[in-house]
């Protein structure tokens, strides 16, 4: 194609995108799937379509895991890294299968252009065993076999349209539901019920419930709406944040799924309590499958009259949703980072105060809850506050959904008033033999089994929604250093503690692992997670050494069993670093070894 063609070609495809939704990461998604990657001439032309600079562009570009500058393949497969959806199954590396049969090595795009294939970090399919997303599409509960049809399949090269359609069947796996997820209400309950309570009827309704933010830092959900009501703006915005990214969660997978009525109507209720016009769902890019569901439940919550313009003819009150889906990136989880991240930039966290309440989208008051928030505001409309307030505990009222997964038999979603044990979670979904539960992903807190009667709630054991479940057989070291790895990939880079200290702990926890650490190298990484979590800028540097502590604290004989009785020990073998040479040269005698 010449460039003339290229250029009208490019032109052809960023309008599309751009009369579909003006945000910068849509039209470099656009791009991506038509080209395979993000050319130099095609980010010209973005800057210039958009009005944005070109290293605007190119920064937002490196910045996302999901764009690339260099050709993928036309099967682009990504495995995932996570302990309970990794590409780890039965004690086979599945990702080491597939590159042996299609002769491809991870973190490549094969010669003929046909498939790339790398890791990537949890995909939130972890209540289905090992997974992988083929162009952006999952695929669960993979063994051997699958591998191998896979294989087949892509050398064929068969359109995904053609593979065996149960392969792409997920399922929510909802094995015990209370009282968000017994729905049994009317489409538009919660919303009359809005109109006979008022502004600030509703707004009394969600602070007298005791409803806190299901994301994990619990705060008061009403008092937000309140301090946002009250900020001066232009504009007032509701945000959901879908960014589900923390290893070990699925619960808005399968909220998103199967409650995304309840979703859009909660985001609704807010709307009118604050006064808010417009709102946006953050969707995460892991779970862009699930976009045509979303958009067909919008429209037809329009056609219904439950969104837009006078909404269920109350005049004044307008309100309608767009959807912002992700590129890859476990920081816009981060609520001012998704801001930014929404307003099409890097996500980088935002030097708070001033917080999103006063300073959010736009630089406008803006509510940021998540997907379990703001359907639980809906129920507390429909019931009352004194329904929801009487089930939990006094500092924690109402329901936790929990995402369940590791060593049991039942993986899946579980929702319990607030207050249950762990040992009540692990009895009922069939976890033996237990001797660590990851609470709340890599970020939370790492317990052992003489912790098991400790309580879920905001006044003991605070969770974002998961459990990690570790049986006696695993390897916990092998486990934080699995955590380890994703923080330094996902550190956002912009403060010095957590770019150079995550990557410091990865590479301290690679040697104890690897059976070259000394007293001394234990010593220094708790010195350095110290450091990395009290100097951080935002969450994720100040949690991400959670599980070293944790483990340290709780599990030391993971550790020390690795160390050699040494005062120092190299980072690495250097004899064994010159094996490469050796076989270049062709040489094996003794000169060409480090004694």
């Amino acid at each position: 194609m010449n460039s003339s063609n290229m250029t009208g070609l490019l032109r052809s495809v960023i309008s599309r995108a751009y009369a579909e939704s003006p945000n910068v990461l849509h039209v470099l998604y656009a791009l991506q799937r038509q080209f395979l990657h993000i050319s130099d001439e095609a980010v010209r032309e973005v800057a210039s379509h958009l009005e944005l600079p070109t290293s605007q562009v190119d920064a937002v570009i490196e910045f996302y895991s999901f764009f690339h500058r260099i050709p993928r393949g036309r099967y682009d497969i990504l495995f995932s890294n996570c302990t309970s959806c990794g590409y780890m199954a039965g004690g086979v590396n599945l990702m080491a299968v597939l590159g042996r049969q299609l002769e491809i090595v991870a973190g490549h795009t094969r010669g003929d252009g046909l498939v790339s294939m790398d890791q990537t970090s949890c995909i939130g399919m972890c209540d289905h065993g090992a997974a992988l997303l083929v162009n952006g599409i999952p695929i669960v509960s993979l063994d051997v076999a699958m591998i191998t049809r896979i294989a087949a399949l892509v050398e064929a090269a068969m359109p995904l349209e053609d593979w065996p359609a149960e392969w792409f069947h997920v399922e929510d796996n909802i094995r015990v539901n209370g009282l968000l997820l017994k729905d049994d209400l009317p489409e538009d309950i919660s919303l009359r019920a809005i109109f006979a309570h008022g502004a600030a009827g509703t707004l009394s309704e969600i602070i007298h419930s005791g409803l806190r933010g299901r994301g994990g830092a619990g705060f008061s959900t009403g008092m937000k709406w309140q301090l946002c009501r009250e900020a001066q703006g232009d504009a007032h915005y509701i945000v959901c944040n879908a960014d589900e990214g923390e290893p070990g969660t699925f619960k808005d997978r399968v909220l998103l799924h199967s409650y995304a009525d309840r979703l859009f109507e909660g985001m609704t209720v807010c709307a009118f309590a604050i006064g808010a016009k417009q709102g946006y769902l953050y969707l995460r890019g892991e779970y862009r499958y699930l976009l045509p569901h979303l958009q067909t439940v919008l429209s037809r919550r329009r056609e219904l009259g439950l969104l837009g313009g006078d909404i269920l003819g109350q005049p004044g009150f307008s309100f309608d949703i767009d959807i912002v889906v992700g590129a890859g990136a476990y920081i816009c989880g981060e609520e001012s980072a998704l801001i930014e991240s929404l307003e099409g930039k890097r996500g980088i966290p935002r030097v708070r105060p001033p917080f999103p309440v006063t300073h959010g989208y736009l630089g406008q008051p803006t509510v940021v809850n998540n997907v379990e928030t703001f359907i639980a505001a809906v129920h507390i409309l429909r019931r009352g506050s004194a329904w929801f307030k009487a089930v939990g505990t006094e500092k924690s009222a109402g329901s936790k959904i929990l995402s369940v997964s590791g060593d049991c038999a039942a993986p899946g979603i579980y929702e319990y008033p607030f207050g249950v044990t762990i040992r009540q979670v692990l009895d009922d979904c069939g976890a033996k033999n237990a001797q660590a539960v990851q609470v709340s992903g890599p970020s939370g807190t790492l317990i052992n089994s003489a912790e098991f009667d400790r309580k879920l709630g905001f006044d003991d054991l605070s969770t974002g929604g998961s459990l990690m479940i570790f049986n006696q057989a695993r390897d916990l070291l092998a486990v934080i250093v699995n955590f380890a790895h994703f923080f330094a990939h996902e550190s956002c880079g912009f403060c010095t503690p957590c770019r150079v200290g995550t990557v410091l702990l990865k590479n301290g926890l690679d040697k104890i692992a690897g059976g070259h650490g000394t007293r001394y190298d234990l010593d220094e990484m708790q010195r350095i997670a110290a450091l990395v979590k009290y100097r951080s800028h935002c969450g994720l540097g100040q949690t991400a050494a959670n599980p070293i502590l944790d483990g340290l604290q709780r599990f030391p004989q993971a550790f020390e069993q690795r160390l050699v009785h040494r005062d120092y020990e190299p980072h690495f073998d250097l004899d064994a670093a010159l094996e490469e040479a050796r076989q270049v040269s062709h040489r094996d005698d003794t000169a060409a070894h480090i004694e």
